[in-house]
């Protein structure tokens, strides 16, 4: 299920904003209203959480934008609870671009803090700065405060924040970036567990939360990376399944059924003529029998939204397209001909099967 609504288009990049996003606003608004027995109060709350979610869009954009001047387009953005994520087709390589995408964000949000400074205070000084709550708008002033917070918190040296890019950004420099991820992500974690630690001490549930979330993104990323190396310049060929079941449209789901319990596919290349023409999964062999039985035949039930790749492909891209995906398993087709399947599992067991070969 889709949990994500699409709001905005801008630059070419899908804005979305998650569920939970919405979750917040309600409560924010409410909150206010039972609190001040107000309703102007309330929808204060509300303006002030879109306000400081337009400037989390604003503070992807950047990294976005930045990445497009590399040449590196974003596939999209989506606002959640605890924030806002831009997703990259890739992470550049070269550190000196990585360091400029990762900085481009907070920059937006210094940029924005210092317009907002200026029309609060008007003329710069120290003690207006010190003191910017008493001047001008209320709301003008807690969005101040709220730039100052994203870049202090973007900063701190750890997955996922931008400062953790960028500490990885200047390792990568003078050290392998495989190496450069993993002082990077476990001084993540060396954080988040500092965190987590003080949040237990203190009774406070919010850094907890906060260190979970940062310790499962350091690992996760220094996961990817190394994933990446492990899988770079092998060809699909290597890992691909060869011994496979496929099914034609005609066939009834009926067929499909029987193949998924006597055997250990789950997804099923569908063949026409020769060539692929769709893929049968097998949530789509349930979703299908439950709504109108097993003589469904298998082109009512297949699905056209897959990816392919050709076995001289580099495992790496395959895979990583293959994470993309809806369907969990990618034919592999060379000159028209279905010449094997590529699935997670599969990979999973050549990198094990790979490094027990050279361990031993």
């Amino acid at each position: 299920m889709n949990w994500s609504i699409k709001i905005a288009r801008l630059r070419g990049i899908d804005i979305y904003i998650h569920f939970s996003f919405l979750l917040i606003v309600a409560w924010v608004g409410l909150t206010r209203y039972l609190q001040k027995g107000d309703v102007n109060e309330g929808l204060y709350g509300v303006l002030f959480v879109v306000a400081v979610f337009g400037m989390v869009v604003l503070h992807e954009l950047g990294h976005a934008l930045a990445a497009q001047w590399y040449g590196i387009g974003t596939k999209d953005i989506t606002l959640y609870l605890i924030g806002g994520v831009a997703r990259l087709e890739r992470i550049p390589e070269n550190p000196k671009q990585e360091l400029v995408v990762a900085l481009a964000g907070p920059m937006v949000n210094v940029v924005l803090a210092i317009i907002f400074y200026l029309i609060l205070a008007g003329v710069p000084n120290l003690e207006v700065l010190t003191h910017v709550e008493s001047v001008g708008s209320q709301l003008l002033a807690e969005l101040f405060w709220v730039n100052v917070s994203l870049v202090l918190f973007n900063m701190i040296p750890a997955f996922p924040m931008d400062g953790g890019r960028v500490l990885r950004a200047l390792l990568a420099m003078f050290l392998p970036h495989a190496r450069a991820t993993q002082i990077a992500a476990g001084l993540g974690q060396a954080l988040a567990f500092g965190l987590g630690f003080w949040g237990l001490m203190s009774g406070s549930p919010v850094p907890i939360f906060i260190a979970f979330f940062v310790w499962m993104a350091a690992g996760q990323e220094a996961y990817q990376v190394n994933l990446k190396n492990a899988l770079a310049g092998v060809p699909v060929s290597d890992a691909m399944i060869t011994r496979y079941q496929t099914v034609s449209p005609g066939q009834p789901v009926r067929d499909v059924v029987d193949l998924i319990l006597t055997g250990f596919q789950q997804d099923f290349p569908v063949i026409s003529n020769g060539q692929v023409v769709g893929m049968l999964t097998r949530s789509d062999v349930v979703e299908h029998v439950k709504s109108a039985g097993e003589s469904v035949s298998v082109e009512s039930a297949m699905t056209h939204e897959y990816c392919s790749a050709d076995p001289f492909d580099t495992l790496e891209q395959a895979f990583f397209r293959l994470q993309e995906s809806k369907c969990r398993s990618m034919p592999v087709v060379h000159r028209g001909k279905l010449v094997g399947l590529l699935t997670p599992e599969n990979v999973g067991e050549f990198m094990m099967l790979r490094d027990a070969i050279a361990r031993r």
